[in-house]
């Protein structure tokens, strides 16, 4: 018997709230599960993932669902479809049939043992120890391999894991991208070595009070419009943020008592992307449209808020006088002008989080080879931490003394987040060319900045980026906001600019 056009609909957003209603769920537990969960209860908890995960795992691929799309997608059905529905068919459609080549038992296995590896990995992290990992880390590459066969390589196998966080992007583009991108960078990065202006930055390793780090960090999301009636600031590990829908958007960062930038810009970056996800418009909630578009997409907006606000010389003249009342008698020396070089400095690290803007694609192209060397090359876990320090010697001119700073130190892949790092270039490109079209069309753009009221820059985004949530596609909705695909190019002449002027060049 034939389902009507209505009928069908009427299942399919059925299901699809359902879905929506289970990744919540999940949401939650793994948030849960990252801030504090105790220690004993978290091999039962993995398993309590695993198991709805599993649930979860099967409507999505039942085959119910997939009668539903084929009547949804004919002609003339699709045709009576709204915007908003035909771009929830076709995106369920490519989700579909991915996983519908999966083993609901083999991926219920692979979310117990990637739940279980990110619990492990925040043990070895801290007490440096990789052998423990490792086994973990092993079963994790395994099954992303057997999901690789299942699905069918694209153009190398790594290219399959590049699709799942930036549509259409592929190793090919990558490599064009991030040659050109160390072609630039490298001579600038030198040039500023060789500059005789070095700023200072011995005010900052002093011990900054962890409350008062919060309280500044609350200040500065709060300026942004995070609205905390829809979220909440919380600690952890290594930071994220976990969009449960608009209304429950909840952030973490992590304080270092003798770093009074580290927590701050985790505070700003989480913050950016809780801006994407608080602010999606009401008709997409209890759909899988309401998430960013894509991780680069994401990343631009993180890496916007982070560097190109919060490293800006008006955001400090503006909030300088603000985190000195923090830290009384700390900073009372320092000239804005002085933190604003310092936070801005160029150098070489081995923490990329904490890494400087331009020293930081380093860290990414670092990661992006190993994961290329991982699954079109076949290497090994076990390789991975000299393959790790050695790239870190060829890039960034410094190796690791140990592994907790090295190759342990990213929680991505303890979670199966295989070509998710490349996002993190991506967004810093997305990011320079929608600021670079921000600046032209918000009058007043630095003096909002330099006031305090970023308000009009958050409604800005809101207008262009974020309400559309996961109804435009990345390469429509830069070229919708910017009028043009992504050029590279306005990532090299914001560096340019900005360094020059930082280091007198």
């Amino acid at each position: 018997m034939s389902v009507s056009t209505k009928d069908a609909l009427s299942s399919f957003k059925e299901t699809i709230h359902k879905l929506k209603s289970y990744e919540e769920a999940l949401g939650v537990l793994y948030w849960d599960l990252r801030t504090g969960a105790p220690r004993k209860g978290m091999d039962t908890r993995s398993e309590v993932i695993g198991a709805l995960s599993g649930d979860m795992f099967k409507l999505a691929t039942s085959p119910e669902l997939g009668e539903w799309l084929t009547v949804l997608e004919q002609n003339a059905a699709y045709a009576e479809l709204n915007e908003i529905e035909q771009r929830l068919v076709s995106e369920t459609r490519k989700e579909y049939d991915r996983s519908v080549k999966i083993p609901p038992k083999l991926y219920q296995e692979y979310v117990i043992i990637s739940s279980q590896a990110e619990s492990k990995w925040e043990e070895a992290k801290a007490d440096n120890d990789f052998a423990g990992f490792q086994p973990y880390l092993e079963k994790v590459i395994s099954y992303t391999n057997q999901f690789i066969d299942l699905w069918g390589a694209k153009a190398t196998r790594y290219d399959t894991l590049l699709d799942q966080y930036e549509p259409g992007m592929t190793v090919k583009e990558l490599d064009r991208v991030f040659g050109g991108l160390r072609e630039q960078l490298v001579p600038l990065a030198a040039a500023i070595a060789a500059s005789p202006h070095q700023p200072d930055t011995s005010f900052l390793r002093q011990q900054y009070d962890k409350s008062a780090q919060k309280a500044f960090s609350l200040y500065i999301l709060k300026q942004m419009g995070f609205s905390f009636d829809a979220g909440r600031l919380d600690e952890s590990v290594h930071p994220f943020a976990t969009g449960l829908n608009p209304g429950d958007v909840r952030i973490t960062t992590r304080y270092l008592e003798d770093d009074v930038l580290s927590a701050l810009f985790g505070t700003i970056h989480e913050g950016g992307h809780a801006l994407y996800e608080q602010n999606i418009m009401p008709e997409l909630i209890g759909t899988t449209l309401c998430t960013g578009t894509s991780m680069g997409i994401h990343e631009s907006q993180s890496r916007f808020w982070e560097n190109m606000i919060g490293r800006s010389r008006p955001f400090w003249e503006r909030n300088f006088g603000e985190l000195q009342k923090q830290f009384p008698g700390q900073l009372d020396a320092v000239s804005v002008d002085q933190f604003y070089r310092a936070n801005n400095v160029v150098q070489p690290s081995l923490i990329r989080i904490e890494a400087d803007e331009l020293t930081y694609n380093l860290h990414i192209i670092i990661r992006y080879e190993i994961e290329k060397l991982i699954f079109n090359e076949g290497a090994k876990a076990a390789d991975l931490p000299a393959i790790w320090n050695e790239k870190y010697r060829q890039y960034l001119g410094i190796a690791p003394p140990n592994n907790a700073e090295g190759v342990l130190q990213d929680v991505h892949w303890s979670g199966g987040s295989f070509g998710y790092f490349p996002s993190y270039s991506l967004g810093n490109m997305y990011a320079a060319q929608i600021a670079d079209t921000m600046e032209k069309e918000l009058d007043g753009f630095w003096s909002l900045v330099g006031q305090g009221d970023l308000l009009p820059i958050k409604e800005w985004l809101t207008e262009r980026i974020y309400k559309y949530g996961k109804l435009r596609t990345p390469s429509e909705l830069i070229q919708s906001v910017t009028g043009k695909p992504l050029d590279p190019q306005h990532l090299v002449s914001y560096l340019t600019n900005k360094y020059s002027e930082v280091y007198k060049l």
